[in-house]
């Protein structure tokens, strides 16, 4: 449930899980770094609400798209304890989904990005599918197999990757561009903060197709390489998203998940 209430914006559940809008403040802090992209002002949170700015929205273009893809890359130059890791003043795990109906979004801290995503994102969602019915027992054996083989599909730039701060769910709708000083400039909403690979930031906003995708990527390539390889690994990135949309909404995500891990060879 979402409530307007003047300069204020509030998110709402009636028994969230214990720590649900703890931790998306806990990880809109956890984000905002010097340098690095404008994200969402809490105002005040509570056990079942969090109230933020309100954010007026503005037409983005491609000069703001650029400068939103030189700022993340500062933030992903942020570093992290580790794959995994939760945002500052949190334990246990995250959550990851729609307000009425997150999934579990396991912490920890593991050395390597593929053991992270194998263990702590392929294998739980694969789990998770078959306990919600949303694949059958063969469909989620190939994401158990996929897990099996990450470092390989990545290749170096996913196996050698320093952890550092993602957004962790930065598909376009959480994307907002509003009126800025220098013009319109991006915010970020609705994270699920953790150490991770800077490319799952990038994956995702290709994902669900953000505005002026290009320009984004050339302000970020202007301050981080992205190594050659990165539209097969993008498909690696986005199997997780993919599948979480499968076990919440079903419908084409199933047939899409099926054919990415067709096209990674899984």
């Amino acid at each position: 449930m979402t409530d307007e209430r003047g300069s204020t914006f509030r998110k709402s559940r009636a028994g969230a899980p214990a720590g649900f809008f703890e931790r998306e403040a806990a990880g809109l802090a956890w984000i905002d770094v010097p340098a690095g992209p404008r994200v969402v002002g809490v105002r005040d949170v509570g056990p079942d609400y969090l109230d933020l700015e309100r954010i007026d929205p503005a037409t983005p273009d491609a000069r703001a798209a650029r400068s939103f893809g030189v700022k993340l890359a500062r933030l992903h130059e942020t570093a992290a304890p580790g794959f995994g890791a939760p945002p500052d003043g949190t334990t246990g795990d995250g959550f990851f989904g729609p307000t009425d109906d997150p999934l579990a979004l396991v912490a920890g801290t593991w050395s390597t990005w593929p053991e992270f995503y194998a263990e702590a994102r392929l294998r739980p969602v694969a789990d998770q599918a078959v306990e919600r019915g949303a694949l059958t027992s063969p469909e989620a054996d190939r994401l158990r197999r996929a897990a099996d083989v990450v470092g390989r599909w990545g290749g170096g730039p996913c196996r050698d990757a320093d952890p550092a701060r993602v957004h962790g769910d930065l598909w376009s709708g959480n994307l907002l561009w509003t009126p800025g000083v220098h013009g319109t400039e991006a915010v970020l909403v609705d994270p699920a903060a953790h150490g991770g690979h800077r490319e799952s930031d990038l994956a995702m906003l290709a994902l669900f197709g953000a505005p002026h995708l290009d320009e984004i990527l050339a302000g970020y390539g202007s301050v981080s390489a992205i190594p050659p390889g990165w539209e097969r690994r993008a498909t690696l990135h986005q199997l997780y998203p993919v599948a979480v949309h499968a076990v919440l909404f079903g419908g084409g995500y199933r047939a899409r998940l099926a054919g990415m891990l067709d096209a990674l060879g899984g």
